[in-house]
């Protein structure tokens, strides 16, 4: 049936099929080619071979050690200041330092010793509760007390003297003109409305080699020193949630006075050491978290936590019981530690607010600076998103706002590459000094800081240098320059009673200490 079916073509196909495969076998093709492969077959030479197994070395021989270089390692290329345990231990475990996209946040208390990165911290540990027990002064009133012999109390020799022991006459106003140890002054002397200049001599500061260390691994997000007169400490946040610690007075050879924490798992937004007890030091972080390490007990505690990533934190002097931060979009939240719950709550810019700084002359305006372009200030009294007493505008993201020391300047540092200098009586006069502000991805972001007095704005440079910039002559009138100085200085901080001791951190987790030579 099947063949009855099938057209005259298939008929014929079938048939030349067949007929190929009678032919085929007739020849005998497959016998010869089985023969054919014999013939040509390479005999196989057992007395060369090109793949030698290496002689295994029994397991008693000590292993041969091989010299890696510090890239090769995952390492930073200057790893001075960090001890080796450390370095080699964060190469081999990098989530130590730079935390997993994904992991689960901790949350509630966490030990100091779990969240340290070495063989001990307890030098760390005795001395922050050594000077936390010292009478300290006061940073926002510095100018006005004065200790034995002229100079502050546990001091350097530097000094500001009080009004009615010396006094220069300008007109019908009066200035202090204070003078220390050594002939060095530090006052100020207004020599006409809005014009100020200083005795300090910035360029007489130095950068010698044994103030440079690195203390943390990766680009610094904070930096601050400890407010104390008996000794010298700075902490430092970086952006994988590292707090580190350089006691630059220590003469501890093994660990140089250098100490690692791990207790946050984003960039550290702020860094709080409480003048009136420097034993509890609060820190916050982009994961939302706000922690209080506290020294006495030795722990990390979990002070508030957000959904919302915290910009920047910072506290009024005279209110050391409340926290203001930033969060989310242009979010302020003030946190009271008493209640453990918030006490206000604004949304004040479009979008992120990257400071928030107070005035020491009037606690109740407070300055932010936002990436919406603007930075504002506010009266804490009566504030309203829609009601400012001052706004400064720039083109472009606003990085910074600080007041000066008098609290009668306004220093605002924006990629638009400016600084502006906001003066008067309401701020109303805004001058805008050219600064080139432009980084890399890479790098933090510029914020020009005051120094110890009106004159001078300190910010850091593309070429490794330290810009001074003086309000009054309004450009840069002096860069501070060292062959110590191998990166780009980002993030500041002026000692509040050592006068003349600046900190300059890197994107390499650098610290560089200018001071007085």
């Amino acid at each position: 049936m099947a063949t009855e079916k099938l057209t005259e073509y298939e008929r014929k196909r079938l048939e030349n099929i067949r007929r190929n495969d009678e032919m085929m076998s007739s020849l005998k093709l497959q016998s010869i080619k089985a023969q054919v492969s014999v013939s040509t077959k390479r005999p196989r030479v057992e007395t060369k071979s090109y793949n030698v197994s290496p002689k295994k070395q029994p397991k008693t021989q000590t292993p041969i050690v091989m010299r890696r270089s510090l890239r090769t390692r995952g390492l930073p290329p200057d790893a001075k200041g960090l001890s080796d345990e450390v370095l080699e231990s964060m190469a081999e475990t990098p989530n130590s330092s730079r935390p997993s996209k994904g992991l689960p946040r901790y949350l509630g208390p966490l030990s100091m010793k779990d969240a340290y990165s070495g063989v001990s911290d307890r030098a760390l540990i005795e001395t922050i509760l050594d000077i936390s027990k010292k009478p300290q002064l006061d940073a926002s009133v510095k100018g006005e007390i004065k200790g034995e012999n002229g100079g502050f109390e546990g001091g350097k020799g530097e000094s500001f003297s009080t009004k009615e022991e010396n006094e220069v006459e300008i007109g019908e106003k009066t200035e202090p003109l204070s003078e220390g140890i050594g002939g060095f002054t530090c006052g100020l002397v207004k020599k006409e409305e809005n014009e100020v200049w200083s005795s300090l001599k910035v360029e007489s500061l130095t950068l010698k080699p044994e103030n440079v260390a690195r203390v943390v691994p990766g680009r610094i997000m904070n930096v601050k020193f400890f407010p104390c007169t008996s000794s010298n400490m700075i902490a430092v946040g970086n952006k994988y949630g590292n707090v580190g610690f350089w006691h630059i007075d220590s003469k501890e050879d093994e660990e140089s006075g250098i100490y690692l924490y791990h207790p946050h798992s984003g960039p550290i937004s702020g860094i709080l050491i409480q003048q009136h007890c420097m034993s509890k030091i609060f820190t916050s972080c982009y994961d939302g978290y706000i922690r209080l390490m506290d020294a006495e007990k030795e722990v990390f505690d979990l002070v508030h936590t957000c959904e919302k990533p915290i910009y920047s934190m910072s506290q009024q002097s005279k209110d050391p019981n409340c926290l203001y931060f930033a969060e989310g979009n242009g979010g302020l939240s003030v946190w009271d530690q008493r209640t453990g719950s918030f006490s206000n709550q604004w949304s004040l810019h479009e979008y992120r607010i990257n400071s928030i700084d107070f005035s020491s002359a009037n606690p109740n305006l407070m300055a932010t600076s936002s990436s919406d372009g603007t930075a504002c200030i506010w009266d804490m009294r009566s504030i309203d998103a829609d009601k400012t007493l001052r706004t400064v505008s720039h083109n472009r993201a606003v990085h910074s706002a600080y007041f000066s020391p008098s609290g009668g300047f306004l220093a605002t540092t924006s990629i638009d590459d400016t600084v502006g200098i906001s003066s008067g009586a309401n701020f109303q006069d805004t001058a805008m000094i050219y600064h080139n502000n432009n980084t890399s991805r890479w790098i933090s972001k510029f914020r020009g800081i005051w120094g110890w007095d009106d004159a001078y704005v300190f910010i850091g440079n593309v070429k490794r240098g330290v810009d001074v910039i003086s309000p009054a002559a309004r450009r840069t009138v002096l860069t501070l320059e060292s062959p110590n100085m191998t990166a780009i200085p980002c993030r500041f901080d002026a000692h509040p009673y050592n006068v003349g001791m600046l900190a300059g951190s890197t994107a390499g987790g650098q610290v560089y200490v200018w001071t007085l030579g």
